[in-house]
């Protein structure tokens, strides 16, 4: 079955699922360094998607420069964040890794405030405080001395998690910014080929700045980073690509959970990865802020009968194409072009 048959819900779900292996390969892969498990990660994806993003050019017009380039320097963000990922992943583990990486839908939110004048609604505001509640439990700090939470520095995990959220939160925003300045007429594979190639370069300039390009034994890491490339990095962006547009908010926040959650069982069942109750109830608390910051709706703007005669329903459209950007970026893809 093609995948733009398959039933949108179904989609995103396959995507989430396949991404939610993310964290748990990159571990298995970290006899390599962070630098090389992100260079091969985007290395090996780059050839899939530029014959994706050449199948979609037929017929679409191409990418302007400015655009182009603004993908690129957004790559170069990705490669940052995946980086600093796997130094999170090895002091709090692939699960709560993950799970503290789902800040970004918090930190989207306010650099789309703070940079674009997209203001944010009150569900940003009742969901912060529990985010950030979760993420203090998380992190271990409510544990007494630390000594019952999971990781070898689960403190230290939790800030270079929020490290990780915020450059993937301008990863996307930039990403978003050269999509919606290429047009609606462009391949919608061409802006993730752009950024993929930037991250390819980002990633090894970063390796050679910080002196971490090490591939060490070369099986079984090569496959790892190989799977991780195309089940994440293309499959899982391929079916949350497809899916996003024509779904509606409130489904895309029950989704936003299969990736972390996913991430957390996953990494319970094949690394034997054990958190403290503590920090699974951070767990809970951080994808319980994630439902409501983007499931949030505007009332006016659901009662608005059309955009000319409503400025509500704009802002509501606006929203709606945040909601979407971060639910892409939660689940590690790019997002897809909204309606």
């Amino acid at each position: 079955m093609r995948v733009t048959t398959m039933p949108p819900v179904a989609a995103a779900t396959a995507g989430a699922v396949c991404i939610s292996s993310s964290a748990v390969l990159m571990k298995l892969a970290s006899t390599a360094s962070p630098s090389v498990v992100a260079l091969g990660r985007c290395a090996f994806a780059l050839p899939v998607l530029g014959v994706l993003a050449l199948r979609g050019s037929c017929g679409a017009a191409p990418m302007p420069r400015r655009s182009r380039w603004l993908a690129r320097l957004a790559g170069v963000f990705l490669a940052a964040d995946l980086i600093l990922w796997s130094h999170t992943i090895a002091a709090i583990g692939a699960g709560l890794g993950t799970v503290v990486g789902n800040l970004e839908v918090l930190i989207i939110s306010l650099l789309a405030w703070l940079v674009l004048g997209e203001r944010p609604g009150r569900s940003l505001v009742l969901a912060s405080p529990v985010m950030l509640a979760g993420l203090v439990l998380v992190g271990g700090l409510a544990d007494v001395g630390g000594s019952h939470a999971y990781g070898t520095d689960p403190a230290l995990g939790a800030g270079l998690g929020v490290g990780v959220a915020v450059l993937y939160a301008v990863y996307i925003l930039m990403l978003r910014q050269a999509t919606s300045a290429a047009g609606a007429g462009t391949a919608v594979a061409a802006p993730l080929f752009e950024a993929t190639a930037g991250a390819v370069v980002g990633s090894a300039l970063l390796g050679l700045v910080l002196g971490d390009l090490r591939l060490g034994p070369p099986w079984p890491a090569l496959g790892w980073i190989v799977l991780l490339a195309l089940s994440s990095q293309v499959i899982g962006w391929l079916l949350i690509t497809v899916s996003m547009p024509r779904l509606a908010a409130g489904t895309i926040g029950a989704l936003l959970l299969i990736q972390p959650a996913g991430s957390v069982a996953l990494s319970y069942v094949i690394l034997g990865e054990r958190p403290s109750l503590l920090q699974l109830a951070g767990v809970a608390l951080v994808l319980t802020g994630v439902v409501v910051a983007v499931t949030g709706r505007a009332p006016d703007a659901d009662r608005a009968p059309d955009a000319d005669r409503a400025p509500e329903a704009g802002y509501s459209r606006r929203r709606t194409r945040i909601i979407r950007h971060a639910s892409a970026a939660s689940t590690g893809t790019s997002p897809s072009k909204s309606p």
